[in-house]
């Protein structure tokens, strides 16, 4: 038997600790990772072993020659691209001609290899996945099997809305040959996205092994500090390397040369590599110390992982850290909180470390400095410095000018020479500064902008999605925290970007592989003055004017001191309705509310539309996509109520058989009871365009709207004039309308779960929807006689939706209390 061991990553997501060495050349106890792979390889008895490298591939290669120095014989394969999981297989398939075994050349693991073959054997499997439980699903692909083991269902690396197991692909498979006829040559390919639905849809079943036993994917920072402890705790076993000497508190394994003092104190496991050198009174505990590290006197080092050739000063205290090759630590430094700090980096003397702090390589800090912040970026690289498409961060801490300026380089050197984008932001100060900021990166790479200042996102996201731009970008100030600016960035047809392109961009940013053009091809910034007219000539052209006309409705209007004020109020003028306009006014400090604030506007813009008597009062968000409604009586429309609203209107007044698109967990309370308008729920995260053509409408229970024969993306402005145009066709007032909603309840809470109990509570949602009528469309949704209960994890913060709607309040009450009952009983089990 053959194995074959993945090694080509870019490890993007622990940086800086890959910024010298790639991912499985990590050092784990003073052993890269790859090497505890190996050598659990050659103890299974497999010696002959292909190596698949691609990112900085001379490390590896130098390191372990032919393999000989472990007892087997290496054979590298280097792709001359970036082909994918399966592909880069494929291109070891000379070498691959009998049952082999692939592994991952970045993992902690101390799974029994044999048993995971012999468990293959058994099943005469053509394919088997080695399975295992995590707190933690996302970054992995998520397996539902059946009782003999079969695989019934896998998502490669879902969203939280996709999850339903806590049970995980780990990236150790056991093939037969024959499998790799199912690899096509020199493309990209996947294991969980290519290759396994391929073979399934082929008849030919693929089996999962449940191991046991301790596995860590390394994938980033905080993973790789925690699998030190875990391998301190005695969770995993693995060969340590060194003499093995005893204290009354701990361990230590050393290397050759030690000058340790009599009166340093171990505790725990330590592990010191050659030539290290321990000053008086120091104490280490939990730690591990690569070769020719200096520790000075009365030093503490808790917890932390020191690479080689590591200096640090006396009376120093470091927990929870990690220091590449060649750091240097000066006397009196604090760093209680944790740091990760990149190789040839100097500290000066007394400087401290609030909080848990990431330095990219070679900076120098000086003495007595506080480092409040990373030296890169914040807090994002536990996932992605991207949420849904946007960046959004401190303004003028974490998200500088030098900080969107290598965004914009970034941005440009991932589209072709001489492109052209669109940008475009609110009217805050900070949005302008890092725009032009972020230009003069984009235009470095030889990409042409054409700048818009100040837009709604409504018009800048019509001309995009028009044509001669190949993406854009627009700068605001957070609708939900004033001291945050948010980047969003769109492709060509108005789309956020999805995640593939989010996380090139994350590499080419992180890695600053900037394209430089020479100086006659820097890129140009030019203005389109006509956007707005060409936005309005195309919204009148989707409306039915003369009807707007002949009512000659009277509104009320609150643009929130937004972007719309020199678009919405002219239209309105055009298409003959009657606006009292409030908050058209711009003000910096008004672009940002809370909740409270809000409601307060609600309740200004309701009394207004009584005394006015006006047909309906429209509340506008700054940017322009969100809507909130106000009817003739007073009374607010907005969130699943509004949605449903606007379902009846549509029903009312199209001419012919529509489809709307709607969240999986909106209210189905309309769903097959519409004479015009048939209703699809689905999920409703990277909806692309192209995908909306075939719908009339999609709306959210978050106030966004999207009328598609206007435009496929979200549209306050639009939706607010569709609403006056469809009233005026059914001639009846819109508090009237609303009335024939059928009555139910609709129920949504936000609960508050550990980010490592995410994946426990989708299992245990999933058991609980064993045997039961149930959809996995997006989280998981329980449908019972009268209601449903449906459970999302929050893509991006430790929390679970959970949503409920009862076919009356009594049902949907007692269903909601249910559920909420159940999930905090499942967070308390785990705990």
């Amino acid at each position: 038997m053959k194995a074959v061991v993945m090694a080509g990553g870019f490890g993007t997501r622990i940086q800086p600790l890959t910024t010298s060495v790639p991912k499985p050349m990590i050092p784990v106890f003073n052993r890269p990772m790859m090497e505890y792979i190996i050598s659990s390889l050659k103890e299974a008895g497999i010696t002959e072993i292909a190596v698949l490298l691609y990112f900085k591939p001379d490390v590896i290669k130098n390191y372990f020659g032919d393999g000989s120095s472990l007892g087997v014989k290496l054979h590298y394969v280097i792709p001359d691209d970036d082909y994918g999981t399966a592909g880069a297989v494929k291109k070891a398939e000379a070498f691959l001609d009998e049952r082999f075994i692939v592994v991952s050349g970045d993992l902690v693991t101390d799974f029994d290899i044999p048993e995971i073959i012999g468990y293959h054997e058994a099943k005469q499997s053509k394919a088997t996945i080695t399975l295992t439980s995590v707190s933690d699903p996302l970054q992995f692909g998520v397996v539902i099997t059946d009782g003999e083991g079969k695989i019934l269902r896998f998502l490669e690396k879902p969203g939280w809305g996709d999850v339903f197991s806590d049970t995980i692909n780990t990236g150790i498979y056991v093939f037969e040959p024959e499998i790799l006829s199912y690899i096509p040559e020199n493309r990209p390919f996947d294991f969980s996205k290519d290759l396994f639905p391929g073979i399934m849809a082929t008849g030919t079943p693929i089996y999962g092994y449940n191991a046991k036993g301790y596995w860590r994917d390394v994938g980033n920072p905080d993973s790789y500090r925690t699998s030190l402890l875990e391998i301190a705790e005695g969770k995993v076993k693995l060969p340590l390397p060194g003499e093995k000497k005893e204290f009354p508190g701990g361990i230590l394994y050393h290397g050759k040369d030690l000058k340790l003092d009599k009166s340093a104190k171990i505790t725990g496991l330590v592990v010191a590599g050659d030539g290290c050198k321990i000053g008086e009174d120091a104490e280490l505990s939990d730690c591990c110390l690569g070769d020719g590290c200096k520790i000075g006197e009365k030093t503490l080092i808790e917890k932390s992982i020191l690479w080689d050739n590591v200096k640090i000063g006396e009376k120093s205290v470091l927990k929870n850290a990690v220091l590449c090759d060649n750091v240097f630590v000066g006397d009196r430094v604090k760093c209680e909180n944790g740091a990760i700090i990149a190789e040839n980096t100097k500290v000066g003397k007394g400087v401290v470390f609030e909080k848990d702090i990431m330095v990219w390589p070679d900076k120098q800090i000086e003495e007595g400095s506080i480092i409040s912040s990373n030296l890169i970026w914040g807090d994002k690289w536990k996932n992605s410095i991207f949420e849904g498409g946007k960046v959004s961060a401190r303004t003028n801490v974490e998200l500088s000018s030098e900080m969107a300026a290598k965004l914009g380089a970034a941005f440009g050197s991932m589209l072709p020479r001489g492109a052209r984008i669109l940008t475009s932001r609110d009217y805050h100060r900070a949005s302008r500064m890092l725009k032009r900021s972020f230009l003069g990166g984009l235009l470095s790479t030889g990409i042409n902008a054409v700048d818009l200042h100040t837009e709604a996102l409504p018009a800048m996201r019509y001309k995009l999605s028009t044509f001669g731009e190949v993406g854009g970008v627009h700068f605001r100030q957070s609708p939900g925290d004033p001291t945050h600016t948010e980047i969003l960035f769109f492709d060509e047809s108005g789309d956020n970007i999805d995640s593939g392109v989010e996380k090139n961009l994350e590499r080419t940013f992180f890695r600053e592989n900037f394209r430089r053009v020479t100086h006659t091809d820097i890129g140009d910034i030019t203005e389109k003055q006509m956007v707005e007219e060409f936005y309005k000539e195309g919204f009148l052209k989707n409306l039915d004017t003369v009807c707007l006309r002949a009512k000659g409705s009277k509104i009320v209007l609150d643009l929130l001191n937004g972007l719309t004020d020199s678009i919405l109020p002219d239209i309105l003028n055009k298409a003959g309705v009657d606006a009292v306009v409030l908050n058209a006014n711009h003000d910096e400090m008004k672009l940002s509310r809370s909740q409270h604030q809000a409601e307060h506007i609600f309740g200004q813009v309701s009394g207004i539309v009584k005394v006015l008597k006006a047909d309906a009062g429209f509340i506008l968000y700054p940017s322009g996509e969100r809507l909130a409604v106000i009817d003739d009586k007073g009374g607010l429309l907005n969130g699943d109520r509004l949605l449903m609203l606007m379902l009846l209107l549509i029903d009312k007044t199209v001419e012919r058989k529509v489809k709307a698109y709607l969240p999986a967990f909106a209210p189905s309370v309309l769903d097959g009871k519409l004479k015009n308008v048939e209703i699809v729920h689905g999920k409703t995260a990277g909806i692309k365009s192209q995908f909306l053509r075939d719908f009339y409408f999609m709306g959210t229970t978050g106030e966004y709207f999207r009328f598609i024969e206007h435009s496929t993306n979200p549209d306050a402005m639009f939706a607010s004039v569709k609403i006056v145009e469809m009233v005026n066709k059914i001639g009846r007032p819109l508090s009237e309308i609303a009335e024939e909603i059928p009555e139910y309840r609709f129920y949504h809470s936000v609960i508050n779960c550990p980010v490592e109990i995410k994946g426990f509570l989708m299992r245990k949602m999933s058991e609980e929807a064993r045997d039961r009528d149930a959809s996995f469309l997006d989280g998981i949704k329980i449908i019972f006689k009268d209601g449903w209960a449906h459970m999302v994890p929050d893509q991006y913060s430790p929390n679970v939706h959970l949503y409920v709607e009862g076919a009356g309040e009594e049902a949907g009450s007692k269903l909601h209390r249910e559920y909420i009952e159940k999930i905090n009983g499942w967070i308390g089990e785990h705990e």
